[in-house]
């Protein structure tokens, strides 16, 4: 299947994506609100609310223009290539975890559920806007991805 038959075929399957897709998948987050679906051997998640997807989408797109200068993109409409979109959805998260658990020390490799953690920091900071973005883009320029490989090797 090629790309663009591939991405029509998702979006007419999954209406209603998770934001945060590609932190679900690659087992950085979990979240109460989403499902996996499979489609031509991929897989692909989908947001079972529409308040969930909306309150994701809300936090990634107030974020993104938070650290604008941290991800070195100015052009809020374009879509971030892959490593930029992992550190703005993992380390959002992870910079939202240590905002409602200060006494944490340790970030746990996966967050638990995404609907519930953004929720919660809805609540307690009455409403995203709130949020304490300093501590959450901290952690947006601390996450370092998968290392890049090194391609293969020429030594025989």
């Amino acid at each position: 299947m090629d790309q663009d038959a591939y991405r029509r075929t998702y979006r007419e399957i999954n209406e209603r994506a998770c934001a945060y897709e590609k932190s679900l998948l690659s087992h950085h987050c979990a979240c109460s609100q989403a499902i996996k679906v499979c489609i031509a051997e991929r897989e692909g998640v989908h947001c079972l609310s529409d308040e969930a997807q909306e309150q994701c989408l809300e936090l990634l797109e107030t974020l993104r223009k938070h650290a604008r200068f941290t991800l070195k993109s100015n052009n809020e409409k374009e879509v971030l290539p892959h490593g930029k979109a992992m550190r703005l959805q993992v380390g959002g998260l992870r910079g939202l975890y240590l905002a409602l658990s200060p006494e944490v020390t340790t970030i746990p490799s996966c967050i638990e559920d995404v609907y519930a953690l953004i929720k919660r920091a809805r609540e307690i900071f009455n409403g995203l806007e709130n949020l304490p973005y300093q501590l959450l883009i901290q952690q947006v320029a601390a996450y370092e991805g998968r290392p890049r490989g090194r391609g293969p090797s020429t030594e025989t």
